[in-house]
C-alpha cells in the first residue's frame, strides 16, 4: 500500500500526552517533533517524572490531574499512556470534554469499556485511536500492500512469535501484554479485519508468579485459515517472526533481521496442480503431493520513524473527519481476542467464540486517512 504526500499546510494541533512512564515519553517525543502536532502539556501524578520529560520536549506544561489538565489547557487532543484498567475512565473524560483521542495498546481492559469509549467517540463526533505502532512499520504496510494486492494469493495460514526474556508485567499476563502487537497487525493485514472463528488458548505459569508467562494462540479463520501467535516472557533469545502462508507466495517477515526483515518464496504446495492430481487419484488414498519450486525475493522498504507516521496519521484523521486507520473499531476488535482468550485459559483452553464488535460506521474505509499521510 503506498502512502501519498500531504502537502497542504495546516495550523498545528494542540496534544498533551497523560502518563510520563513506560510508553509516554516515545509518544511525547514524536508529537513534539511533528509539524502537524504542537506539544503543550505533559500530565502526570508524578510531577518529578513528568518535569523531567518536559525538559526533554521543548518544555511543555507540567500538570498532575486529568481535572488540571482539561480546566487549564485548551488541546485538541490527548494521548494516554496509562495502565489499561485506567484508558477507559481518563478516555470517556477526555471525549465528553470534546478532545480527540489516541490510546495505546490494548483499547481498554475489558470489551464493554472498549465498546463504551468507540460509542462515545462516535456519538461526539471525535476522533479515538489506538496506537498499534507496529501497523505502522515500513515492514507491515508493504506486507499488507502485497496481500491487497493479490501477491501471496488466498491466505491459508500465519505463524506467529514474539518471545524474549522480558519483564513479567505486575497486573497482566504474557497474552495482553505481547500478543496485543500480532492481533493489531493481523486485523490491519488481513482483507476484513481480524474475525476469528473462535479462539483457543493455551498458558503456562513456570515462574509461579500467578499469571502464564508462556502463552499460544490459535484463532481458526473463516475463510479455513488458521492464525497461530507465540508469546514467552521466558525465552533466552529474542525473536520476532512472522510467517504468512498464501495459495500462490509465502512470506516471511524477520523484524530482527535489518538486512532482509521481509522475504517472498515462491515454493511451497501447488495447490492448482494438487488439486488435479487429487481428482485424477479419487480412488487412490495418499497421492504425491505436488510441489512449487520458484525464486526467493525481498521487497525493498521505505525507512521512517513508526510512531511519527501514527501521529500524523491521528493529525489527518482529526482534520479529514475520516476513521484513523487504527481506529477504534479496530482496536475492539483486538481486544476482544484478548479476552476470549483469557476465557479459554479459564477454561483449559477450550475454544471460546470471539464476541460480536460491530458497531455501525458512516465510513467503511479507514485506509483513506494513512494513504494521505506522508
Amino acid at each position: 500500500m503506498s502512502i501519498a504526500a500531504d502537502s497542504t499546510v495546516h495550523p498545528a494541533l494542540r496534544v498533551a500526552v497523560i502518563g510520563a512512564g513506560y510508553w509516554g515519553p516515545n509518544l511525547a517525543r514524536n508529537f513534539a517533533m511533528s509539524t502537524d502536532w504542537d506539544l503543550v502539556a505533559i500530565c502526570d501524578m508524578d510531577a518529578v517524572r513528568a518535569e523531567e520529560l518536559s525538559r526533554k520536549t521543548g518544555n511543555p506544561a507540567v500538570v498532575t490531574s486529568v481535572d488540571e489538565l482539561l480546566a487549564r489547557h485548551d488541546v485538541d487532543a490527548v494521548a494516554i499512556a496509562t495502565p489499561a484498567r485506567t484508558h477507559h475512565a481518563i478516555a470517556l473524560q477526555a471525549i465528553a470534554a470534546g478532545k480527540h483521542v489516541v490510546v495505546e495498546k490494548p483499547l481498554a481492559d475489558t470489551t464493554e469499556r472498549g465498546r463504551q469509549m468507540v460509542a462515545a467517540a462516535r456519538e461526539a463526533g471525535t476522533v479515538l485511536m489506538a496506537d498499534h505502532t507496529y501497523c505502522y512499520t515500513p515492514a507491515v504496510l508493504k506486507i499488507r500492500e502485497l496481500i491487497e494486492a493479490g501477491e501471496l494469493g488466498e491466505i491459508l495460514y500465519v505463524d506467529s512469535v514474539r518471545i524474549n526474556l522480558g519483564l513479567v508485567q505486575p497486573d497482566v499476563d504474557v497474552f495482553w501484554d505481547l500478543a496485543p502487537h500480532d492481533l493489531s497487525i493481523l486485523d490491519f493485514i488481513l482483507p476484513g479485519g481480524l474475525q476469528p472463528l473462535a479462539v483457543s488458548a493455551q498458558g503456562a505459569d513456570p515462574l509461579r508468579s500467578g499469571k502464564s508467562c508462556v502463552g499460544y494462540l490459535a484463532l481458526p479463520l473463516a475463510n479455513g485459515a488458521l492464525a497461530h501467535v507465540h508469546v514467552n516472557w521466558l525465552s533466552p533469545t529474542k525473536i520476532r517472526q512472522m510467517v504468512i502462508g498464501g495459495s500462490k507466495k509465502t512470506l516471511v517477515w524477520d523484524d530482527l533481521n535489518p538486512q532482509q526483515r521481509l522475504s517472498i518464496f515462491d515454493r511451497g504446495v501447488d495447490l492448482g496442480r494438487q488439486e488435479q492430481v487429487l481428482e485424477d487419484a479419487a480412488s487412490r488414498k495418499g497421492a504425491a503431493v505436488s510441489y512449487r519450486l520458484g525464486d526467493t525475493w525481498s521487497p525493498a522498504l521505505s525507512e521512517f520513524e513508526p510512531l511519527g507516521l501514527m501521529v500524523s496519521s491521528f493529525a489527518e484523521a482529526i482534520r479529514s473527519k475520516q476513521p484513523a486507520p487504527t481506529d477504534g473499531s479496530s482496536a475492539l476488535r483486538v481486544l476482544a481476542v484478548l479476552e476470549a482468550a483469557s476465557e479459554s485459559l479459564a477454561a483449559g483452553g477450550a475454544k471460546v467464540p470471539v464476541g460480536n464488535t460491530t458497531i455501525p460506521s458512516e465510513n467503511t474505509d479507514p485506509t483513506r486517512t494513512l494513504e494521505a499521510t506522508r
